[in-house]
Order: structure tokens, then C-alpha cells, then sequence
């Protein structure tokens, strides 16, 4: 997945425009309650499924800021909060044509945050949010880029207990 990002990057110099009829690059935020034992999922309106938050970059090759400012305007959060500016994980997936829009793919880039509080807003590109259990989320999603965020913020919960670390 990496190099199939890297690559896309390199060859398309507006790879940060939804304009881009063939893909291009969107961030999104995986954020965590301050327990760090709930992610916060929208069952995005036009996809009809439960993802994590994010959008697209409109030209903003900071993928880190969009990461948190869809995160912002989809949830309302107050005092959300990066874990990291790193990124946290990658995804590639297919868009499904829809109207005029063709099929296409976003290339997606994700940050671990953290939420002080839990009360959300739910925004108009949603049905609705929902703190979902991460030893729960089986429930509510298959997603595999979900179960895999789902399987790298345990991991880094355990190694950041074993440390006496608070950095989850």
C-alpha cells in the first residue's frame, strides 16, 4: 500500500484535488475516547456503512490538518487532540460511482486522536456517530482497514501499559 501511495503521489502533482477523476488523497482521523477503549464512527451518508471520520484534502497536501479538521466539522468534538502527527495507518480503498461521479479511489491517510470529552454532533454526511467498544467492533463494522486500526490501537495500548506510558 505504500508504494502504491508513493507512487500515485509522485505521478500526479493535483493528487490533493477531489478533482482528480481517478483518485485522490483524503485524511481521516481514527479517534479514541479518553478512556482509549472507544473509536467514534459515522455511518457515512453516501456510503451507507460505519468508517471512521475524514475527508477530502481539497488541495491541502497536509494531510494531518484535513485529518482533523473533517474530524471537527463531522463530530462537533471539543478539545479533540492528536496522540501523533504520524500517521497512524494508510488505506486504499474504491469510491463507488454515484451520480455523475465515476468510480474512483481514495488514497487515505490516518491519525490516531484523542477526544477530551464525548459529547458529539452528528453532521449532515452522517445518519449518525457512535462510540463503538473496541472489543466490540465486530458488532458494527467488518471493515478490514477498521479491524486493523482496531488490532493497532490495542497493540499500542498494551505496549504503552508496559511502559507506564500515557501516550494513548
Amino acid at each position: 500500500m505504500v508504494d502504491r501511495i508513493s507512487s500515485f503521489v509522485e505521478a500526479n502533482t493535483d493528487c490533493f484535488s477531489r478533482e482528480l477523476a481517478i483518485g485522490h488523497i483524503t485524511g481521516s482521523a481514527w479517534i479514541l475516547d479518553s478512556t482509549g477503549t472507544r473509536a467514534l464512527l459515522t455511518h457515512h451518508k453516501k456510503l451507507n456503512i460505519w468508517v471512521q471520520l475524514g475527508g477530502h484534502a481539497d488541495g491541502d497536501a497536509d494531510v494531518a490538518q484535513v485529518a482533523y479538521r473533517e474530524a471537527i466539522e463531522e463530530s462537533g468534538l471539543v478539545g479533540l487532540q492528536f496522540v501523533d502527527q504520524e500517521l497512524f495507518d494508510i488505506d486504499i480503498h474504491q469510491i463507488p460511482a454515484r451520480g455523475l461521479e465515476a468510480a474512483h479511489y481514495h488514497y487515505d491517510c490516518r491519525f490516531l486522536f484523542r477526544a477530551v470529552e464525548d459529547h458529539y454532533i452528528v453532521s449532515d454526511e452522517s445518519h449518525d456517530l457512535r462510540w463503538v467498544a473496541l472489543d466490540d467492533m465486530g458488532s458494527v463494522t467488518s471493515e478490514p482497514s477498521i479491524t486493523r486500526m482496531v488490532d493497532k490501537t490495542q497493540t499500542l495500548i498494551q505496549t504503552s501499559n508496559s511502559e507506564d506510558s500515557t501516550a494513548v
